[in-house]
């Protein structure tokens, strides 16, 4: 059975599909919101790294961000497959380069994210709709990281999922984000909610339409990751 090592940064935002896509693997969970420590080296088959509320630049104040910036690079530097979701994405563009600042305004709700021309032969997007309804929860925006290839845009973020080499993706989107934890998130952020103008009501009205349909993709996109392992 391959094995995957999975960093969650807070308690509100799990694997959500993208634990059924990987229910055929061993899962590791890291907490770092428990202080779980962030192992030096990948001894996993694959590393996945989920969304958090800290940014990239606050690794004085949340030491663990500059292990799992190390373990990335390592994870990379040796070939294995791994999935940057969120903050995770933000952590694998500045692991290899790339650097990550706050964003004018936070993107806060479901968006259309259109897919690039890249993704024409990418292992994980090809085939998928050229534009879709994803959630998106964040505030910071990164570059492309040098020889990185960018596959995804929406309006508001011009640079919203990246390849790097053959078998490491960025996903600044939640793809993987489902019912339980899109309800998670919603009632752990009413006041960044409020306060980016975001309707927590309206959210939930038209995630009944769009989860199903990210559900789709999302098991798609994590099956294809999951038999590179």
């Amino acid at each position: 059975m391959k094995r995957v090592l999975v960093v969650q940064q807070e308690p509100f935002e799990g694997p959500g599909t993208l634990g059924q896509a990987l229910s055929g693997c061993e899962l590791r969970l890291v907490r770092t919101f428990a202080g779980d420590p962030v192992p030096a080296r990948l001894a996993e088959d694959g590393l996945v790294v989920l969304g958090g509320g800290m940014g990239v630049y606050e690794a004085d104040r949340h030491p663990h961000l500059r292990d799992e910036m190390r373990l990335l690079e390592a994870a990379v530097r040796d070939g294995r497959p791994v999935l940057g979701i969120c903050l995770g994405s933000q952590l694998l563009a500045a692991a290899l380069g790339g650097s990550v600042v706050k964003a004018p305004r936070k993107e806060i709700g479901w968006f259309e994210v259109d897919l690039l021309p890249a993704t024409t032969d990418d292992a994980l997007f090809a085939g998928a709709p050229a534009s879709f309804a994803a959630f998106h929860w964040h505030g910071d925006a990164f570059t492309l990281p040098r020889g990185a290839v960018p596959l995804a845009a929406t309006a508001m973020t011009p640079l919203q999922a990246f390849r790097a080499g053959a078998r490491a993706w960025g996903v600044q989107f939640h793809l993987e984000t489902d019912r339980q934890v899109l309800e998670a998130m919603l009632a752990s952020g009413a006041e960044e909610l409020r306060d980016a103008g975001a309707d927590a009501a309206r959210i939930q009205a038209r995630a009944a339409a769009e989860l199903p349909r990210l559900r789709e993709l999302a098991l798609q996109v994590f099956a294809r990751w999951a038999a590179l392992l």
